[in-house]
């Protein structure tokens, strides 16, 4: 029986998991790596550590294996950025990552100076630090790195395949190249129009290949030696869509993880952008062939916020007990938590908003503000699915469901209650792992065709809203107005920011 190892390159570890053909997973291997703050809203990644990282699970992933690995799939934290060189393969400065607020003044004048149409109809995206150009343009004005033919760009799933590849394949795939804010979703290919404008090397930048289809082969210093077939890659919340079965338009899901991001299938035609949303490329599985689109609402603070509550109240002692914590009550008590640390993605766009917890009385506890927490995964979430249906002009009939936090029947129930639709947890919920797994495996003939995916997909539970509305709305209008408050919190020339 072959399998397929699907390295998951996250943004506070890595994994690298076997699956077998029914989709299974044999074996599981996990180490986190490093999170660098050098200065308030700035988080980096040390690429030869992340790069140390791969090879260790895989070292350890391969130790437990009986049976020859047919291929290696991808996915990976999707906006963060790496330079290096190209005769040496040393990094040229930390990865900058998505998380990283520091270019939002470059937004804001590329926004004054009348750019925001051309980025919109390009890219599908809004001009947000959050995406990788302005990034790379950082790195190249202020982080020392230099423009020459030994430069090489990327993201991390570029970064990994030039390393399992001994310097072989600079490439990437169309996934995550449509969330670099360069690449023309339209075209499918990078913009010379938006490499100019934000003075980056369109040479630099990677061949971009099918989401599936052979890539390169590994080379000799990996351990899981030479010649396996990488077949596979996908931005993490795409393949999580892919891994979900997500393959009809107006199928939706749902990542909880350091973020949650709601991606919805919107067929093979790439649809005019809509305020508060993304549009970005979900898969081309074949040269030539058709891509596939989709909606996206990024959130960027969910499990994030309950780490703060163990890591920076002392609130928990383990990110596994909030749910027993929120549900000893049975409301917040009128309490509304904003989880703006970085700015607020999906629909606000705005990264000057800052977190708030509104509503303090003196009979606040700690169950009423681990609720609040939980509470506010829900009603981001609905903020982004309520747009979607809106732009998308389709119901929305289900949405399915994955990530750390998806484990809390409290927060699944809460959710299925504020959108009135049915969520679906399913029985294997590392979702964006599987689908990287599935892309590659496609490539070799492990399944036939995204029918065989979807045939394997089942169903752990299903959380059914409750008829009234009345209750559900009314919450949602006060979490409205805490939002409110928290926009624009820090002024958009303030060095906090």
């Amino acid at each position: 029986m072959a399998l397929v190892v699907a390295l998951d390159a996250g943004t506070t570890g890595v994994r690298a998991m076997a699956v077998d053909e029914s989709g299974s997973f044999v074996a599981i291997t996990y180490r986190e790596f490093t999170q660098h703050f050098p200065e308030p809203g700035w988080v980096e990644h040390d690429l030869d550590e992340i790069w140390v990282s791969i090879q260790s699970v895989i070292e350890e992933l391969v130790s437990q294996l009986d049976q020859p690995v047919a291929a290696i799939g991808i996915t990976n934290q999707r906006e963060t950025v790496a330079a290096w060189d190209r005769r040496t393969g040393e990094p040229k400065h930390r990865a900058i990552v998505w998380q990283d607020r520091r270019t939002a003044d470059v937004c804001d004048r590329l926004r004054r100076d009348g750019n925001l149409p051309l980025v919109r109809n390009t890219t599908g995206l809004v001009l947000d630090p959050y995406f990788s150009g302005t990034k790379f343009a950082w790195l190249l004005e202020h982080g020392g790195v230099s423009s020459d033919e030994h430069l090489a760009l990327g993201t991390i799933d570029t970064w990994l395949i030039w390393k399992l590849t001994g310097g072989r394949a600079h490439v990437t795939e169309p996934s995550n190249a449509s969330r670099t804010m360069l690449f023309d979703i339209r075209a499918m290919q990078w913009s010379g129009e938006l490499c100019d404008l934000l003075d980056v090397p369109i040479d630099a930048l990677p061949e971009v290949r099918p989401t599936s289809g052979r890539f390169a082969t590994t080379a000799d210093t990996t351990a899981l030696g030479a010649g396996v077939a990488i077949s596979g890659v996908a931005g993490d919340q795409q393949a999580a869509l892919f891994g979900q079965a997500c393959f009809e338009p107006g199928m939706t899901k749902n990542t909880y993880g350091t973020g949650s991001f709601v991606l919805m299938n919107v067929g093979q035609t790439c649809p005019d952008p809509v305020d508060g949303l993304l549009t970005t490329v979900a898969w081309t599985l074949e040269e030539g062939g058709p891509t596939t689109y989709a909606y996206e609402g990024a959130v960027f603070v969910t499990g994030a916020a309950v780490q703060w509550l163990r890591d920076g109240l002392g609130l928990i002692q383990d990110a596994s007990e909030i749910e027993s914590l929120a549900a000893q009550v049975e409301t917040t008590g009128d309490v509304f938590f904003v989880p703006a640390f970085t700015g607020l993605g999906s629909p606000w766009w705005d990264p000057y908003a800052r977190g708030a917890v509104v509503g303090l009385t003196r009979g606040t506890g700690r169950a009423e503000l681990a609720r609040s927490v939980v509470e506010s995964m829900a009603y981001q979430t609905r903020d982004v699915i309520d747009a979607m249906a809106t732009a998308s002009r389709q119901t929305v009939g289900e949405l399915r469901v994955d990530g750390g936090a998806s484990i809390m029947d409290l927060l699944l129930q809460f959710q299925a209650d504020q959108l009135g639709v049915t969520v679906s947890r399913p029985r294997n919920q590392e979702t964006t792992a599987l689908g990287a797994a599935y892309l590659a495996g496609l490539a070799e003939g492990i399944w036939e065709s995204p029918a065989a995916v979807e045939a394997g997909w089942s169903l752990d539970r299903s959380f059914t809203p409750t008829s009234d509305r009345t209750s559900a709305d009314a919450l949602h209008r006060r979490w409205l107005q805490a939002v409110e408050r928290s926009t624009g919190w820090i002024a958009a020339d303030s060095d906090q920011s």
